[in-house]
């Protein structure tokens, strides 16, 4: 198993991961926000989705597949307000993620010898590798699911009487 096998199979494990922690999540919790700088869960679904399908697939695809062409350029930062991620549905969000998510590792999986060294010169990103791309997805997926840990716990503190500080002696 190669290495870029390992990270698939890490999506698709994450995918699990992700449903666990944002299932059956009460709608008070799925709006909350530790500071109004930082995303809801909510806005957190929404922003997986959407890099899910027009970031991490297509920027792999992409580079797979026609590495010489310019890349499209995207403003992931952009769009918690232009595609008014705080007004969507919760739960339509996530499902939206998690199916986007299948497809994703349905593709992946069907791969025929992908040339993972394939690479793309991008005036913002530089000189990128599909390798490297794949490396970036997983790596963000754990970037969120941290966040999405940070958030249940800043309301679980907000709404709690006891001292959520212990952090034990692992």
């Amino acid at each position: 198993m190669g290495f870029s096998d390992v990270i698939v199979k890490e999506l698709s494990t994450n995918a699990l991961v992700f449903e666990s922690l944002l299932a059956s999540v009460p709608l008070e919790l799925s709006n909350h926000k530790e500071d109004p700088k930082k995303w809801s869960l909510l806005e957190i679904a929404c922003h997986l989705a959407d890099e899910e399908v027009e970031d991490f697939r297509t920027r792999v695809k992409h580079t797979l597949e026609t590495p010489d062409l310019p890349l499209k350029s995207i403003s992931p930062q952009l769009w918690p307000i232009s595609r008014k991620y705080s007004q969507q549905n919760y739960h339509e969000a996530v499902n939206r993620f998690l199916t986007e998510r299948r497809i994703s590792i349905n593709w992946l999986k069907g791969l025929i010898d992908p040339q993972w060294s394939n690479t793309i010169d991008n005036k913002d990103l530089g000189n990128l590798s599909a390798q490297d791309f794949l490396e970036n997805w997983l790596a963000h997926d754990y970037l969120h699911i941290r966040q999405i840990n940070q958030v249940k716990r800043s309301f679980l503190a907000r709404n709690s009487h006891g001292d959520l500080g212990y952090a034990g002696n692992w």
